[in-house]
Order: C-alpha cells, then structure tokens, then sequence
C-alpha cells in the first residue's frame, strides 16, 4: 500500500469555504447530547459532497473515501449550547426507545414528564476544506458543488451555508501548498479586530497563523471519522490518521515598510485578544 503524505501532491485539489452562523459536526454524539468537533469532521465533508452528487444515503462511498482531506481554521467561532425539553402535549408520561414483545413503546417507569436534550454548535465560524483525488472525481465534484442535487449544510441539515461553498475551479499542488496560499476567508469584522490589533501591538498584518489538520498516513493523531456508510440502519465509520499544524497564510494586509515591525508571531493574537 501507498503510503501517503500532505507534501507529496500530484493530484488537483477542490477548495471549498465552510462559512455559517451554526455549523455543527458530530462524530460520536448519540440520544440526549449531540456535540460538535471544533473543526469539519471527513464524515461531515464527504456527506456534503455526496448529497451534492445526488446519491442516496444508501449509496456506496467506495469512491469517496479516497479522497484526502485538510482542513483550515480561518475563524474558530464560538461554541453554544442549545438547550431543548421535550414533552407530550397531552400531559401523559413520556415512552422509552425501546417496544415491547408487540412492537409497542413502553412508558418510562417511573414516570417520566419532560426529557431534557443539548445540541451543540459553532457559531460565526469559517473554514476552507481542501480535497484532493484522482482528476475525473475532483472535476465532477467541483461540478457537483456549484449546481448540488440536494440542499448542501454544515453538518447538521439545519446549519445552512451563509456564503457561496465553491472557490472556482481546481488548485495544483499538495494540500498543504493550497492551505498555505488560499486568502483568508474570515469575515470583516474579524479581518478589522486582527488589523487594529497589529497596528497597535506594532506587528505585521500580511500574514496570519492559522491552524490546520491534514490527512496523513503518518500522523501522530486518529480521527474516528471516515464513513462506511450513511444508511440509516447501518451507520458504520472507521479511522484515518492526521498531522495538526500551523500555517502561515497572506491576509490580503500590506506588508510594513520599514524593517522595525515585529514578526507576526503573537500567542495571544492567536485567542482574539
């Protein structure tokens, strides 16, 4: 088997701009507390590209799970907890998820009134998505994205996509040549907070550390993330190895003129402030 690594390119690279007031991506989340990664799961992308082709949830994902991923945090967001109760309006006690020997739902014993559930999302996050595969797929795909077969979301059918995903056309490189030089897609707001932050800690502006996770056959990192199949009644994933890094990415800012100007580098930029 091929072993595979983010600088060894060769293949066209999709670029897609993950931008929404909610975004939510789960891996693990199940009954009452459905959470969310801090950044795209590869399942989350993989579905957006698989509904944007038209195929159904129980469509082979052969072809998709060849593609490699690496994912760009431009805009971290923030993270909100919704808060949900649920009860029968009725004023009956609520049923368990399982049935009984008649295939009928039991009560809760004892009596239960009000289930109590929490939804987590990002809000006001942007990410840039790279994808690479063989060229027919790429090409297809970038098609597919511009003129989707189903509504596309981030994640969560209810996180709609507040600016237009595709980037235009196809990118050369590795993924992380294109991480490294595709603008920064944050918003304007938090392009200003970032401009006035540097002119008055006096440190350049031209370039921005952001963070980033790739495919990569040697990384030091396992997300259990890649599915095998989004069937209702066959929900099935599997790992992939990844590499976390920083990477410093042109802001579109101009560069000092004058030498004095500290280097970018600021911890503490890094978290807003």
């Amino acid at each position: 088997m091929t072993t595979y690594h983010p600088t060894s390119g060769g293949e066209p690279v999709l670029v897609l701009r993950l931008a929404g007031v909610l975004q939510s991506w789960g891996d693990r989340s199940a009954f009452n507390r459905r959470e969310t990664r801090p950044e795209p799961t590869k399942s989350g992308v993989i579905g957006l590209l698989a509904a944007a082709a038209g195929l159904p949830r129980e469509a082979d994902l052969t072809d998709l799970l060849g593609l490699r991923l690496g994912i760009r945090v431009d805009q971290a967001g923030t993270l909100l907890r919704d808060y949900h109760t649920v009860s029968d309006y009725r004023g009956r006690p609520l049923p368990q998820t399982g049935v009984s020997a008649k295939g009928v739902q039991k009560l809760t014993s004892p009596a239960k009134d009000t289930h109590v559930t929490h939804r987590f999302y990002l809000q006001d996050a942007v990410f840039l998505a790279a994808i690479s595969g063989p060229r027919p797929l790429i090409e297809g795909l970038a098609d597919a994205v511009l003129r989707p077969a189903f509504p596309l979301a981030l994640g969560r059918r209810s996180c709609v996509p507040s600016q237009p995903i595709a980037l235009g056309g196809l990118r050369e490189g590795t993924l992380l040549d294109v991480l490294a030089t595709e603008p920064w897609q944050a918003g304007e707001a938090h392009r200003d907070a970032y401009w006035r932050t540097a002119k008055r800690t006096n440190t350049r502006a031209d370039h921005v550390d952001l963070s980033a996770t790739i495919d990569d056959d040697n990384g030091d990192d396992v997300a259990h993330d890649v599915p095998l199949s989004f069937a209702p009644r066959e929900r099935r994933f599997t790992s992939r190895r990844i590499r976390h890094t920083w990477l410093s990415v042109p802001t579109g800012f101009p560069a000092p003129d004058d030498a004095t100007a500290a280097p970018a580098h600021d911890p503490f930029a890094l978290l807003g402030w």
